[in-house]
């Protein structure tokens, strides 16, 4: 590789690593222990990049592509990009992977002994997207969140060696609310990708079109939709809240500001009555600190 080439492929790892802004909760916040900061944020790398790959968000012929053997016109596939960058993760099991981002998590799942399921997952989930883009039921939606939320959940806690049954059920309510509420937010750029996470059982119970949903401002059954979803991802965060008062330390305060991420996204959807449309309604800062503060109180208590 030419130091040009590896210079291209250093900076869109980069870029795909400074996504870990924009999310909903801290990914690797300075509090953690270096060790931590660095594996949460090799799990972060896999996991936007599967996304990224998955939306179609990298150019077909950039240097995503070239590591893992693609052609510009086999990029453009994305069920064969997705296939490609499976064979490139299963190397980080048994071999030496291509792919800058997963030769960096590699030291990661030597260290922590992780195995291949929970990638596996995040994968799958981003297949389907490319086959499914309608959920029936909300138990169908629950059953896609386990393959795209749920397995980052579990990464943490085996990162952190605290992966317990009861604190994977947690964290498994956790991680399903916080995948709900980023479809909440993202309703319109979803139909913009022929996706809809809303379940079409759920539409016609509150009378929502798909072109409602594609309307510039939510109307009076579209808001009330948005808040009916926005209220079971509250009770999932409820119910998994449990989960922060079952750790401590530094970890307690990184899993107290997922959930609260998380509270404080449903705030700025509440606040912006329920219309998603617009735009996605995004956390303020003082509300994820006084959601924090809540959240911290309660597993004080609980704890």
């Amino acid at each position: 590789m030419t130091d040009t080439s590896q210079a291209r492929t250093d900076a869109a790892s980069r870029a795909t690593l400074g996504k870990a802004a924009d999310e909903n909760f801290p990914v690797a916040p300075f509090f953690l222990p270096r060790a931590w900061r660095d594996d949460l944020m090799a799990v972060y790398g896999f996991a936007r990049l599967v996304d990224d790959i998955g939306d179609g968000d990298l150019a077909p012929g950039g240097a995503d592509a070239r590591h893992l053997g693609l052609g510009p016109e086999a990029a453009r596939d994305r069920l064969a990009f997705l296939d490609a960058f499976e064979t490139d993760l299963r190397r980080v099991f048994d071999g030496t992977p291509r792919h800058p981002l997963l030769r960096g998590l590699q030291p990661t799942v030597r260290r922590c002994g992780l195995t291949p399921e929970p990638f596996l997952g995040l994968i799958a989930a981003n297949r389907q997207d490319q086959q499914v883009g309608r959920y029936e039921t909300y138990d169908d939606l629950l059953a896609y969140c386990e393959l795209s939320a749920n397995p980052v959940g579990r990464l943490v806690l085996a990162i952190t060696g605290t992966d317990t049954p009861e604190r994977l059920r947690r964290s498994d309510e956790i991680c399903t609310a916080l995948q709900i509420v980023e479809h909440l937010q993202d309703v319109a750029e979803d139909l913009a990708r022929d996706r809809i996470y809303l379940p079409a059982e759920d539409l016609k119970r509150f009378h929502v079109t798909e072109s409602d949903l594609a309307r510039p401002t939510a109307g009076a059954s579209v808001r009330a939709l948005i808040a009916f979803e926005a209220g079971r991802a509250r009770d999932l965060l409820d119910a998994g809240a449990p989960l922060v008062g079952s750790v401590h330390g530094r970890l307690r305060l990184l899993l107290a500001g997922f959930t609260a991420g998380g509270l404080a996204a449903l705030d700025a959807i509440t606040d912006a009555g329920f219309d998603v449309l617009t735009g996605p309604p995004k956390a303020t800062k003082p509300s994820l600190m006084r959601q924090a503060g809540a959240v911290l109180l309660r597993a004080r208590r609980e704890g």
